[in-house]
């Protein structure tokens, strides 16, 4: 289940029609997604991008999402902490960032610019498109996992743009639960 935090009025949302409907007023989607057949854990990347490949050529046509790849992250990758560091600093790129989760859990703030930053917690099932320009950046969670699809209007890819804003620092690489706190 996604978990929407809003540290600033100390406020949670667990609901995912809610999470859709207060991200889509921040420009950001946000949806569920089933594939129509199970996979099984692990299951290769082709196997992957077939059994979705409805809802990525969906995502693509409306897009103009070129590519689709499978990333998978865990705390054997190495040097995982380096790759991290490049994207647990605010950040904007030049093109859209989706991710649908496939195994693990990942934590997404976005700044909004108006309004208070916002944190959302995804997991398998979540599909989360934080469009080109949006400040946000990424930690993963304690399980230390990623498995997700992503897609690109640019065949090679995208790259951080730093804020330098420092604004990062103000909260914890931790996911929710009991133990999640703003610093």
């Amino acid at each position: 289940m996604a978990v929407l935090n809003i540290p600033a009025e100390n406020r949670q949302i667990t609901d995912p029609e809610a999470i859709r409907s207060y991200l889509e007023g921040l420009g950001i989607r946000f949806e569920r997604w089933q594939p129509a057949q199970p996979l099984a854990e692990g299951a290769d990347a082709e196997t992957v991008l077939s059994a979705y490949a409805p809802e990525i050529d969906t995502l693509k046509a409306e897009g103009g999402y070129v590519t689709a790849d499978v990333i998978d992250v865990n705390a054997a990758t190495p040097n995982l902490d380096a790759m991290l560091n490049k994207f647990n600093q605010e950040h904007w790129h030049d093109e859209d960032e989706v991710r649908f989760i496939l195994e693990g859990h990942g934590l997404f703030h976005i700044n909004p610019g108006q309004g208070p930053v916002v944190a959302i917690e995804v997991e398998p099932g979540d599909l989360l498109c934080v469009p080109r320009g949006t400040q946000h950046w990424f930690d993963l969670c304690r399980d230390r996992r990623i498995r997700a699809i992503r897609l690109f209007q640019d065949p090679a890819g995208w790259s951080p743009h730093y804020t330098a804003s420092g604004k990062e620092q103000a909260f914890k690489p931790v996911c929710f639960g009991p133990t999640f706190v703003m610093a």
